[in-house]
């Protein structure tokens, strides 16, 4: 039986009228385009930060909230111009019904002459007047805005407080801003600037207040701590520290706040807080380079042998050219962070028609500092070198050497500025474990030159030589020397510049080769180069052969490093190879 009364309608119905009343009392959804007639730069500000385009791609924008963002627009876009020195912009807004129920709303800015800043007075109190001046030329220098250029917020911001940070990063690390001002004249359109700074007393660095450490000793950090007590607070020289620490096997991260009460200034503490890693770890990892092709690379370490924190380690890498492994014992750092460790290795490298099986075994002393690093060692060295027209050779020696690092540049992952140097030395004497008495020496340095505002220029080089009353038989090869490849001379393959005896490229007794590099960044991260490549291998100077390469490249500063993408001509092979590197220099 049917009834009429609502009782006896399905439930559905009921369900359906009610959604269909809250639809009809629910206020209508405005939608709308946005467009912004405006210069480059101040429509990207205004498509990033003007509400009315933040909230067109909504759905729930109702017509009284529309009505309201288009009434804010104008006050909103004066807001926003004058954050980027624009004081007078002439502001319209048309709102038209376009297609499909959308409105189309079209914002005009014409942002007027922009302010300039025309003068800037920067002022200093305190015993920075009597003390240390260059502080103040140091903070002068930091200050980026100059008479002339665009006032914007940001670059008033910028500025202000990178000259705090110059103060502050020496000697004054409770210096502060006491007063700033930005007198905009929107009639002359003209900022005059002001800054009073008050720099503090002098602070001097106190003793190290450790916290974090369970499992290693303590005196790990004390014994890489470069830092003096009452030595002048210096931000590089606590960034060092940091540095020391985390150069360690035992540190996943480490944090350092140095304390800035104004009141306190002698001795103030340092906070050390370190995480730790576990006693054991496993790590591993794949990759490609154009050079040696896939690789796989894996390792094993265990800190705390004998109980002592002296850490043990083993590693290996597999590529198309090259298989490698090691076995390394160390000690903890001792004082001024020395580390004394027995290593042996074995590698087996397999290019350009030559196969080189090379064992070594021995002692190294080792320390890394901010700038410089240091290593010491004595090592045994066992080699067979198989080519294709004659039999295997071996070849012993017993070496001494030293080694020599030096990083001054203004950035260690991406430089711009400055130089790195790196420098070896080492001997063998016949009959001491030795087949064949030499020196060796060997060095490679690259100088960074930045030019203009985006363009950087840079210069490599690399020398080496094996002195030796004899051929180079009775020297083990992996001692010897070959150029060719991504980081040697591009355009040529991997190895394949050397002493040619029957399609075997031997490793040679002396060495040379030298970049010269032009960078151009169209951003921060992207960049194009253009380089010429030279070098030579030879066993005889007077007799070497010099093989040039030139090319173009792409740049991009990637959160991981470098990376390089180049295509090189070898100007004598008439051969053209790509490159796929991440540059990270030495």
């Amino acid at each position: 039986m049917r009834g009429d009364s609502a009782a006896g309608r399905p439930v559905w119905r009921l369900l359906a009228l009610g959604a269909l009343l809250a639809l009809l009392s629910a206020p209508a959804a405005a939608k709308y385009d946005v467009t912004i007639d405006a210069p480059r730069d101040m429509r990207k500000l205004l498509e990033k930060h003007l509400d009315l385009a933040r909230f067109a791609s909504r759905d729930d924008v109702t017509d009284d909230q529309f009505d309201f963002l288009v009434t804010a627009t104008p006050e909103q876009v004066r807001d926003l111009a004058a954050t980027d020195g624009y004081f007078s912009p002439v502001v319209r807004t048309d709102v038209r019904q376009g297609g499909k129920g959308r409105k189309d709303v079209t914002v005009h800015v014409d942002p007027g002459p922009r302010t300039m800043v025309s003068s800037v007075a920067l002022s200093f109190a305190g015993p920075i007047e009597s003390e240390e001046p260059t502080r103040e030329n140091a903070a002068r220098f930091a200050f980026s805005l100059h008479t002339g250029d665009p006032f914007t917020q940001s670059a008033w911001t910028d500025a202000k407080e990178a000259a705090l940070k110059a103060l502050q990063a020496h000697r004054y690390l409770g210096a502060k801003i006491a007063q700033s001002q930005a007198r905009i004249d929107p009639r002359t359109r003209q900022a005059a600037l002001s800054v009073a700074f008050e720099s503090g007393p002098t602070f001097t660095l106190g003793a190290l207040d450790v916290s974090g450490v369970r499992r290693y000793p303590e005196r790990i950090v004390s014994n890489v701590n470069p830092l003096a007590i009452g030595e002048v607070y210096d931000a590089d020289r606590v960034a060092e520290l940091q540095r020391q620490l985390q150069n360690t096997p035992y540190y996943a991260s480490v944090a350092i706040d140095v304390g800035s009460d104004v009141e306190k200034p002698n001795e103030t503490p340092i906070h050390v807080k370190v995480s730790e890693y576990p006693y054991n770890s496993v790590r591993g990892g794949v990759g490609y380079a154009t050079d040696t092709g896939p690789h796989v690379q894996g390792s094993y370490s265990y800190l705390d042998t004998f109980g002592a924190a002296w850490p043990f380690s083993i590693q290996g890498r597999l590529d198309q050219i090259q298989q490698y492994g090691q076995v390394q014992l160390a000690m903890p750092p001792g004082k001024r962070g020395w580390t004394n460790a027995a290593l042996a290795s074995y590698t087996n490298t397999q290019v350009s028609g030559t196969r080189i099986y090379s064992a070594r075994a021995g002692l190294q002393r080792t320390r890394t500092a901010q700038f410089i690093d240091y290593a010491y060692s004595i090592q045994y060295y066992a080699d067979r070198l198989d080519q294709n027209l004659v039999g295997p050779t071996t070849s012993h020696a017993l070496v001494p050497q030293w080694s020599w690092t030096r990083r001054n540049v203004d950035d260690p992952l991406f430089p711009r500025k400055g130089n790195l140097l790196h420098v070896e030395a080492g001997f063998a004497v016949k009959g001491l474990a030795t087949d064949q008495t030499f020196t060796r020496g060997y060095a490679r340095g690259v100088q960074y030159v930045p030019l203009f505002k985006r363009d950087l220029f840079l210069v490599r080089a690399e020398l080496g030589g094996v002195f030796t009353s004899g051929g180079s038989s009775g020297i083990p090869a992996s001692l010897l020397f070959r150029a060719g490849g991504s980081n040697s001379v591009r355009g040529y393959g991997f190895q394949s510049i050397g002493n040619n005896v029957g399609g075997s490229v031997l490793p040679t007794k002396y060495l040379i080769t030298a970049t010269a590099e032009y960078q151009h960044w169209f951003t921060h991260d992207w960049g194009a180069a253009v380089f010429y490549d030279i070098g030579a291998a030879t066993d005889t100077w007077g007799e070497r052969v010099f093989f040039p390469g030139a090319g173009i490249g792409a740049r991009w500063r990637s959160p991981v490093g470098p990376i390089n993408v180049d295509l090189a001509y070898g100007v004598r092979n008439r051969s053209v190879r790509p490159y796929l590197t991440l540059g990270i220099a030495f």
